[in-house]
Order: structure tokens, then sequence, then C-alpha cells
């Protein structure tokens, strides 16, 4: 026996699923979206190189934050370009090693991978 749902036009409301589900082919095949162009990353065992190309902007008009994994990327408000742009690494970014270089309209993050710290306590048995 085969089973066919029937789905009213005026009733019929996507699912969060079917709306996720777009948004994945969309962000999948949207590859040279104005945000991602100019962006260049590589990593190694200890540390991540994020470039973005920012040009037109100097040291002064930008801001580079890092909390946790999330690096935070944006220019002032009175930089003649506006920049905003926040990515989440899979690990933690040691921002004392870390360190940003802008030369000729490219920032070059190099981010220093933090190292994850064991808590686990042993109890002994009696």
């Amino acid at each position: 026996m085969f089973f066919a749902p029937t789905v009213r036009a005026r009733s019929y409301s996507p699912r969060a699923f079917d709306r996720s589900f777009e948004r994945f082919f969309n962000d999948a095949f949207a590859a040279a979206a104005p945000a991602q162009r100019g962006l260049q990353f590589e990593q190694d065992d200890k540390s991540w190189t994020l470039s973005l190309d920012v040009p037109g902007l100097s040291r002064e008009e930008l801001s580079i934050g890092i909390e946790g994994a999330v690096v935070r990327i944006e220019s002032k408000a009175e930089a003649k370009r506006q920049i905003k742009a926040a990515y989440e690494l899979p690990l933690e970014v040691d921002a004392a090693a870390s360190e940003a270089k802008l030369e000729n309209g490219v920032l070059t993050l190099k981010l220093a991978k933090k190292a994850p710290v064991s808590n686990v306590a042993q109890l002994a048995i009696n």
C-alpha cells in the first residue's frame, strides 16, 4: 500500500527543517558571495592564518576582537568603508600569541591555537 499525503496550498507552511535545508543549499551554491570574496583561510598544527582584503582602510580604522573561539573584525564608524565580519573557529584562540598585519590592503591575522586544558580530577576509591 502506498500513502501519499495531500498538501493544501492555503494551509501549508514550510517546517523549520525545510527552511534550514533551503538555507544550506543557498549558502553552498553562493560561493561567490560578496562577504567571502578576498578571504583566504589556512591552518597548521599551531595556528590559523586568515587573510582578508580591506582596501582603503588604515590600521587606525580597524578593530579586531577575540573572544574565546570567535574573531570579530570591524571598521570604526568614521572609516571611509564599513566592514563587519565574525568568524568562529573550532578551538579557542590564544590572543597573547596572535598577531595582525595590514599590508597593501590585505589584513593578515595569525591566530594561535590555545591548547585544550584537561580538568580531570582523580578520585580515590575507598
